[in-house]
C-alpha cells in the first residue's frame, strides 16, 4: 500500500488518505486499511489508541485495531488523517478534538447552484448549517438532519463558503446542469456531518454514494467528491500545526475543465 506520509515527527503521523482506501476495517471486508498500514508500517504503535468495539451475534464483542488512530475519513473521502504515535499524544489530540480545538478544512463539488450565504457580523460570508443529525429512519447505515432523524439526535455545525459557480453541458447540447465548489468547515465532528449537511440543504455531494438520490454519478467522480484539504492542531510542545493535502487528480481535473481557479 503506497501511502503519502505529510508530515512526522516522534510523536504524530500525518498521512494523506486516498479515496478507496478504508481507515480501520469494519471486521467484515478483507481489504487492507490505514490500520493495517500503520501495524505493519510502525509495529511498536499496535496498542496505541483505542479499539473499535463490533458487536456480533449473540452479543459477543470483537475488538478491531485502531493504532492511533483519533479520527476517521470516510472511505471514498481522501485527505489529512491525524495518527498519534504514542498514548500520551492519542489522548492530548483527542482531548483537542472532543473540544472542537482541531480545525479541519474540506473541499467538495455539490450539485447545483448553491445561494450565496447571507453576511452578518457573526460568520461574515459563511454559510451555517447548524441542524442536529441522527440515524435516518429507513436505512441504519445512513444519518439524517433535523426532521425525521431517530433519537438521541446530535449537535452538528457546519460553516461553508462558495469557492465557484459552473455549469456543465451536457454532450448533445440539451441539457445544463449547475454545480458548486464549496470549502467547508464542520465544527463538530458527527459521522457524515458535511455530506448529510449538503443534502439537509438540497445540495448534495457529488456522487456520493448515500445521500445524492436519484441524481447521476457526475463531473467524472467515480467515488464521493470530498476531500480534506487541510488540518490545524497544537502539538505537545503547544506550537501550532497546520498540515495541507494538495488536492487529488479527479479535483484538479474538474477545476482545469472548467476555468475554477486554484
Amino acid at each position: 500500500m503506497n501511502i503519502n506520509i505529510l508530515y512526522e515527527d516522534k510523536d504524530v503521523l500525518v498521512l494523506n488518505k486516498k479515496a478507496g482506501i478504508a481507515v480501520h476495517s469494519d471486521g467484515k471486508n478483507k481489504e487492507k486499511t490505514i490500520a493495517d498500514w500503520i501495524m505493519s508500517e510502525y509495529p511498536k504503535m499496535k496498542n496505541v489508541g483505542e479499539p473499535f468495539l463490533m458487536e456480533r451475534a449473540g452479543g459477543k464483542i470483537e475488538k478491531i485495531p485502531r493504532p492511533g488512530i483519533v479520527h476517521r475519513l470516510d472511505k471514498e473521502t481522501s485527505g489529512v488523517l491525524i495518527i498519534a504515535k504514542n498514548q500520551k499524544t492519542f489522548a492530548f489530540l483527542k482531548e483537542q478534538f472532543q473540544n472542537h480545538q482541531v480545525q479541519k478544512t474540506y473541499r467538495a463539488f455539490v450539485y447545483g447552484s448553491v445561494p450565496n450565504p447571507k453576511a452578518s457580523l457573526a460568520t461574515g460570508k459563511r454559510g451555517v448549517i447548524n441542524v442536529p443529525i441522527g440515524r435516518s429512519p429507513k436505512n441504519f447505515g445512513a444519518f439524517t438532519a433535523g426532521r425525521g432523524a431517530k433519537e438521541p439526535l446530535r449537535e452538528a455545525i457546519t460553516e461553508y463558503i462558495i469557492l465557484n459557480k459552473f455549469s456543465v453541458v451536457s454532450e448533445d447540447g440539451k441539457q445544463k446542469e449547475d454545480y458548486t465548489y464549496i470549502e467547508a468547515y464542520p465544527k463538530t465532528g458527527r459521522t457524515h456531518q458535511i455530506r448529510v449537511h449538503m443534502r439537509f440543504i438540497n445540495h448534495p455531494v457529488v456522487s456520493d454514494p448515500i445521500y445524492r438520490g436519484n441524481k447521476e454519478m457526475a463531473l467524472g467522480f467515480d467515488r464521493l467528491a470530498l476531500h480534506a484539504i487541510s488540518v490545524s492542531f497544537k502539538l505537545l510542545n503547544g506550537e501550532q500545526k497546520t498540515v495541507i493535502a494538495p488536492l487529488p487528480t479527479d479535483f484538479k481535473k474538474v477545476i482545469k475543465t472548467n476555468n475554477l481557479g486554484d
